[in-house]
């Protein structure tokens, strides 16, 4: 990280996206300002995807302003303070000063306010509840932020024990936040706390626990984190099947991606963190309530699949799967990645009526002699049509004789 940050939030093209400065003079000088994400991630001059503004203004005073100034208004969440604001295509939230009334662990009832530095407090780590002026670029830190992002230092608001008890997922928001924008000190208070209060996480749904986790893995490298989280049993309790050779599996991975020019990829990481096994791979799946779509792809990474070429596994799996079984060292080598990345899957040229059409009677037969076909159409290296079907003819003709 580097020794010093701006003390005002830099120009930047995203600060003058279309529409910007218009919603925010409509929301009111003082009364509006950019907070979270894009703040943090504007004063370490990266990409901002996301603009947030927090303001004093009740969510029906935003939708009146908001429409006021020629924008639509969709409340999205409404119930916690959330409008969207709509720029020309692009989505802007506002969300009303809030402090919470109570928390569980797993959501918080909040009541609306005007007070920036009770909003603050209630936001997760000081590197997030930084606020920001969108005409001046003047900075509102209460907690620190700025010199804990210069320092790559992931520091709670406040005990990190008691944020942790008002929102567990805050534990592997903490890794993932390490992982992206910090230093890892196996020492510093707030990784004891998350280390002391890792079996909470079993208090939340799978579906946020699966979504918090695939984000960390999809980081550049979250090598040491992932690391010192199995090391200290910060997953044992949602993902006992997670080990040291898993993570040496993940880092491995890491290294293949890179070198074959690959994007990280949170599922990928997560089936190379996972026991070469099919079956294991659907538990885990099921238990993370992940997608069929989703799965699936881990069940195909981790169940072996016998070809003879890596287009013969894409045809059988799909390119993406089979780019995923090479990548985890499970199939072929990495270097064939380049060859079926892109490859589009062909189509076996002739049908069971084609069969019929050469001769050969209808029933069970004809399904049995377009899996042959296809069998050797594959192991030929799927030639084309007129080459198919001299093949289907010949074992029509062979067939037939035998009858």
């Amino acid at each position: 990280m580097s020794a010093a940050l701006p003390e005002t939030l830099p120009a930047a093209d995203w600060r003058a996206r279309e529409g910007l400065d218009r919603l925010c003079a409509a929301l009111g000088a003082g009364e509006a300002r950019f907070v979270g994400g894009a703040v943090r991630d504007g004063l370490l001059g990266v990409a901002v995807k996301d603009v947030d503004i927090a303001t004093v203004h009740i969510p029906e005073e935003v939708v009146r302003r908001i429409r006021e100034a020629g924008f639509k208004a969709v409340p999205t969440g409404i119930a916690h303070g959330t409008i969207t604001a709509v720029l020309d295509g692009w989505p802007v939230e506002i969300t009303t000063l809030r402090r919470d009334v109570s928390t569980d662990g797993r959501r918080a009832t909040v009541a609306f306010g005007t007070d920036w530095r009770e909003d603050a407090a209630r936001r997760d780590f000081t590197m997030n509840a930084l606020y920001a002026d969108p005409a001046s670029g003047a900075l509102l830190d209460y907690f620190g932020g700025r010199e804990d992002l210069a320092a790559g230092r992931v520091r709670f608001i406040g005990d990190p024990h008691e944020r942790i008890a008002e929102d567990h997922l805050r534990i592997l928001r903490y890794f993932r936040f390490v992982a992206r924008f910090g230093v890892l000190d196996r020492t510093a208070p707030d990784y004891a706390a998350c280390v002391e209060r890792a079996t909470s996480l079993m208090a939340l749904s799978r579906e946020r626990i699966a979504d918090e986790l695939l984000r960390l893995l999809g980081l550049p490298d979250p090598g040491d984190v992932v690391a010192a989280m199995v090391e200290d049993g910060v997953l044992r309790s949602v993902l006992p099947e997670i080990g040291g050779e898993g993570v040496a599996r993940m880092r491995a991975l890491i290294v293949a991606e890179a070198g074959a020019g690959m994007e990280p990829e949170g599922l990928r990481r997560l089936a190379a963190l996972l026991p070469r096994d099919g079956a294991l791979a659907e538990q885990v799946g099921a238990r993370l309530r992940l997608s069929n779509k989703a799965r699936s792809r881990l069940h195909k990474a981790l169940t072996p699949v016998e070809a003879t070429t890596p287009q013969a596994l894409a045809y059988r799996i799909g390119p993406q799967s089979a780019v995923d079984k090479m990548l985890l060292g499970y199939a072929f080598t990495r270097g064939d990645v380049a060859a079926i990345e892109h490859w589009d899957v062909p189509r076996l040229p002739i049908s069971g009526g084609d069969l019929i059409a050469m001769g050969l009677s209808a029933g069970p037969e004809v399904a049995k002699t377009l899996q042959a076909v296809e069998k050797q159409w594959v192991a030929a290296g799927f030639p084309p049509a007129e080459a198919t079907r001299e093949l289907a003819q010949i074992m029509v003709a062979s067939l037939r004789s035998s009858q």
